[in-house]
């Protein structure tokens, strides 16, 4: 068996929005370099390796390099990595993708100042982290996420009723903003009777009591069977999610990044989203996507319905949006910038 050139880790079980742009990446990156994925599986990657094989396949660098790649994402994958160059003296470097436009607290500032390198998502996470060597947005998987041939048919398959639809996408909680979605449906569908709104993701249980005060409110608006919580949906299930739905719907209060409406795009699907994220650069000066100041359910009920009501406009963003997630936002180009990042360490310690 080679040795590696690159080890991608990913220790959580869950699968996020981390979880979500790595297997995106690794896809990609598995047909550039000789890589293994590292901890629990992803979606379209090759079959992971444990951390304790990585550790011990680490002891040799690959061939015709002087150490290997650890490409990290969360605080336990820095701290395992450190733990493996440092005190193992394992011969690798360890890059870390950094997203979060806030400074981070003290503990993250500490395992990020002991990357060999950091690449942010956008100009506004790089602000935040020292040793940044390249600004890399997050890209879609067009070969995946790409636009139905009947959209209102694709609609009907999924089963929710209704001629249409809209989504969000997220872990159910207040960061994620499904209050502020929930508030905007309850006032958009009773002007859109033929369509029903999906919250899509999982609470987790101590959001379970915020979930079911939002379930009260739809059922006392009478719109229990147009506003659902369908829980969580799988990856490989998604890109028929975007393609169906008519527009994305993204109220948080906080995103580091949020790939959800490029996903959207990627799909000729538009969206309207809080400002906060990469959401307004996505848009393409808003002929994407809406963006609305965070908490503004007034704003948001408003850039719904001039969506939903104008058919016309929706016709022709199908094409137009796919054409510029394309142009400036696939996954292949995230990966090839990424590979560029370790291309450099490697010739600056003398390798190939």
């Amino acid at each position: 068996m080679s040795i590696p050139q690159v080890y991608v880790t990913n220790f959580n079980k869950n699968f996020t929005g981390v979880s979500a742009t790595a297997a995106g990446v690794v896809s990609e990156q598995n047909t550039m370099l000789d890589l293994r994925l590292v901890g629990v599986r992803l979606p379209n990657c090759p079959a992971p390796i444990s951390k304790a094989e990585a550790v011990k396949m680490s002891v040799v660098p690959p061939e015709k390099q002087p150490f290997a790649i650890w490409h990290v994402r969360r605080n336990t994958e820095m701290r395992a990595a450190i733990w493996a160059r440092d005190v193992l003296n394992r011969p690798i470097k360890i890059v870390f993708t950094s997203a979060a436009q806030r400074r981070h607290s003290a503990y993250p500032r500490w395992l990020i100042s002991k990357m060999d390198a950091v690449v942010a998502t956008s100009d506004a996470a790089a602000a935040f982290v020292d040793n940044v060597r390249a600004v890399v947005p997050h890209g879609v998987a067009t070969q995946r996420f790409v636009p139905a041939s009947d959209r209102r048919a694709n609609w009907a398959e999924l089963g929710y009723g209704g001629m249409r639809g809209v989504a969000c996408v997220g872990r159910v909680r207040p960061e994620k903003g499904t209050d502020v979605f929930v508030e905007t449906m309850l006032r958009v569908l009773p002007e859109q009777p033929d369509t029903v709104a999906l919250i899509i993701g999982k609470a987790s249980r101590e959001h379970k009591a915020f979930q079911q005060k939002l379930q009260d409110k739809i059922d006392a608006a009478g719109l229990s069977d147009r506003l659902l919580f369908v829980g969580e949906i799988g990856a490989d299930q998604m890109p028929s999610i975007m393609a169906a739905v008519s527009l994305l719907v993204a109220l948080p209060r906080y995103e580091g990044y949020g790939m959800t409406p490029l996903e959207a795009m990627s799909c000729g699907t538009p969206y309207v989203a809080s400002r906060t994220g990469h959401f307004e650069v996505f848009s393409n000066g808003g002929a994407c996507g809406t963006v609305v100041d965070i908490e503004d359910v007034d704003a948001s009920v408003l850039a719904v319905n001039e969506w939903l009501f104008d058919d016309a406009r929706l016709e022709d963003v199908s094409v137009s949006a796919r054409e510029f997630v394309l142009a400036n936002h696939s996954v292949r180009q995230e990966a090839e910038a990424i590979n560029a990042v370790y291309q450099e360490l490697w010739e600056e310690a003398g390798g190939t």
